[in-house]
């Protein structure tokens, strides 16, 4: 697979580092709207959502929430295209437990860690680190 690029606006990538800070020590985590062309990926918008998970150190997303996300993408011509979520006490690249847990192929992760943000596909049962740029959209 090609190297992804994401193009993500400014103020979207702000939103995720701010949520980050908000949920520690536990994990936020989101729904990513936009679109996709190959290896291209375009954010368009977030879906923040309330994280499941018992440990801090996971996220679940409601599969009601994922609905309702897919929904409101729909009604605007767009699609979730991936999630999102932090690793407060960890690094900005997927963990084991994100590997176990991916399953749609050519999904977007994108994950904050130690105020960076990084993004990723998932890919034939990996990840492939994409190259992003933030636009002021």
């Amino acid at each position: 697979m090609p190297r992804p690029s994401i193009e993500l606006p400014a103020a979207l990538a702000e939103q995720i580092q701010q949520e980050a800070a908000l949920a520690a020590p536990r994990e936020c985590c989101g729904l990513i709207e936009g679109w996709r062309d190959g290896c291209g990926f375009q954010v368009t918008a977030l879906h923040p959502v309330c994280n499941l998970a018992a440990e801090p150190d996971r996220f679940e997303i409601d599969p009601c929430d994922l609905l309702a996300a897919a929904k409101a993408a729909r009604s605007r011509g767009q699609r979730i295209i991936g999630c999102y979520h932090s690793h407060p006490d960890g690094l900005a690249k997927p963990s084991l437990r994100d590997r176990d847990g991916a399953a749609e192929e050519n999904f977007l992760w994108l994950i904050a860690a130690g105020g960076r943000l990084a993004a990723f596909v998932y890919f034939c049962g990996g990840f492939a680190e994409g190259d992003w740029t933030m636009s002021s959209g």
